[in-house]
């Protein structure tokens, strides 16, 4: 539920309405900037936006005539005016005017979305990361064991990360946060600079300092690759939670509600689907700012080989971003996290884990460390091969009881040693 409800505020943004009722926004403001400086008639703007409205299937058939859509709207908002009023609606303006800042509109809208959303999962991580911030796990390096840590400690690394993206998206935000009402060419030939700043000032934004026919696509692509690499983080959440859930590994799983059912003919089946969903759809974010990339470079003072694409990327990546971030919120919320067994893996390669520790304890009583590594690497493999205790191993080799004794040798087979600065590494990433 809290997915839908979610998404359809993001996919209101986006709606063919809003983005008309935003040209509407941005033609009022225009006029009234207008009306301000003296150049059209007093009262014209107030008339104007009594009345003013549109119709979209009324535009679409306009369109079929025009195939210009700024000029169809236009035509259709006129059907409500006096042939006066209508004079006065888009003067001295171009097409890119009205889009361009609308888009600014309606990416700024998306932008505190979004910001929003990031802001409700770091508080579900920063929850979930004290809750399992003491919770011993092995740390895997290339997916194999290496050395223990806790499972706090992965989730407080997702919050760091997290919290990169939050100032990515506010950064972001400024970004696209800008309007462009320069004429033509971006020259202000029939439009005053002053008129710009007014307009934008009426509609929340800043004016563009230099434009030529379009807001320039960098600020669009700042947006969507700030998208991509929020994507990419939830990719890499959902991916490791993919590996937890793993038959072999079976540390956490997403929550199975009743009734679900995980395969139309295997009834043993819980699979993680809601992660897998989010890592194919981190794809089509990333493949949709590398095509907003590409809108960089346009012919000279603008051709409009980008607008065909942007009217898919920008909505369909908001869209899909501000549902990832919610449906990652409700995994880590409900996450089924399975301590004893994160524990048993800890000791699943019999002390192996501990072979680091244990070399550099020999290197502090004196042994040379290519003889330290040497043996500790040889008895570890040995362990591993013939299914022996680590630790017993050591124990009878003579060159490490010439060295460390019984009591300093389990002491290095203590996994809470790996885990003495988690509270200072908490305190780093939360105190902030």
């Amino acid at each position: 539920m809290i997915e839908r409800y979610t998404r359809k505020i993001m996919d209101d943004v986006w709606t063919l309405e809003n983005k008309y009722q935003k040209w509407l926004e941005v033609e009022l403001a225009i006029m009234q900037a207008h009306e301000e400086m003296g150049t059209i008639p007093a009262g014209i703007t107030q008339s104007v936006r009594k009345k003013a409205k549109f119709d979209v299937k009324r535009i679409e058939e306009i369109e079929e005539i025009t195939r210009h859509d700024i000029v169809a709207f236009n035509e259709n908002v006129r059907e409500y005016l006096t042939p006066q009023e209508g004079s006065f609606l888009h003067y001295g303006v171009t097409s890119s005017d009205i889009v361009d800042t609308a888009n600014a509109l309606l990416l700024k809208r998306s932008c505190e979305i979004i910001i929003d959303d990031i802001k409700q999962l770091l508080e579900t991580l920063k929850k979930r990361a004290f809750e399992f911030k003491d919770t011993p796990m092995i740390g895997r390096s290339h997916g194999i064991h290496a050395e223990p840590i806790t499972f706090g400690f992965v989730i407080a690394l997702w919050y760091e990360e997290m919290k990169r993206n939050l100032q990515r998206m506010e950064q972001a935000r400024q970004t696209v946060s800008y309007g462009k009402i320069s004429g033509s060419m971006g020259t202000f030939a029939n439009v005053d600079l002053g008129l710009e700043e007014r307009a934008c000032e009426i509609l929340g934004l800043k004016p563009d300092p230099i434009s030529n026919q379009i807001i320039q696509r960098d600020r669009y692509a700042q947006y969507m690759t700030t998208l991509a690499i929020i994507a990419a983080t939830i990719e890499k959440i959902a991916l490791q939670i993919r590996h937890y859930q793993r038959t072999e590994v079976q540390e956490a799983e997403e929550y199975f509600h009743g009734g679900q059912k995980g395969s139309s003919s295997m009834p043993h089946k819980r699979n993680p689907v809601l992660s897998e969903n989010l890592d194919g759809l981190a794809r089509l974010v990333r493949s949709n700012a590398l095509c907003a990339l590409e809108n960089v470079a346009l012919w000279h003072e603008r051709d409009i080989s980008h607008s065909s694409n942007e009217r898919i990327i920008l909505p369909d990546s908001s869209i899909a971003i501000d549902f990832m971030l919610n449906r990652l919120n409700n995994i880590l919320s409900n996450l089924v996290v399975y301590k004893e067994k994160m524990f048993e893996n800890l000791n699943l390669t019999r002390g192996v884990i501990y072979s680091q520790r244990v070399m550099l304890k020999l290197i502090e009583k004196g042994l040379d460390k290519e003889t330290a590594y040497k043996i500790t690497q040889s008895l570890a493999f040995e362990s591993w091969n013939n299914k022996v205790d680590y630790k017993l191993l050591l124990a009878k080799n003579e060159i490490i009881g010439k060295y460390l004794s019984e009591q300093e040798l389990t002491e290095c087979f203590d996994y809470t040693y790996f885990l003495r600065n988690i509270d200072k590494i908490f305190n780093r990433v939360f105190d902030k």
